[in-house]
């Protein structure tokens, strides 16, 4: 999985679970709601390409298999 994010992925998720620590060092609360709305913008985006690829006639593009 790492290998298909590239550095500029790898740097990115890096600055997320920091960001996301640095306000966990104040409030865990907090972090972890923004911890949630994260994970499910990432879920919104996964669904919408997904949807996306289908409609184009490449379903299994993204993987996981879910649908």
């Amino acid at each position: 999985m790492l290998g298909k994010l590239g550095v500029k992925g790898i740097v990115g998720l890096l600055a997320l679970l920091a960001g996301i620590g640095v306000i966990a060092i104040q409030n865990v609360i907090i972090a972890a709601g923004m911890g949630l709305v994260v994970v499910g913008f990432v879920l919104t985006a996964w669904g919408l390409v997904s949807g996306l690829l289908e409609s184009f006639g490449m379903a299994g593009m993204m993987g996981g298999g879910y649908e």
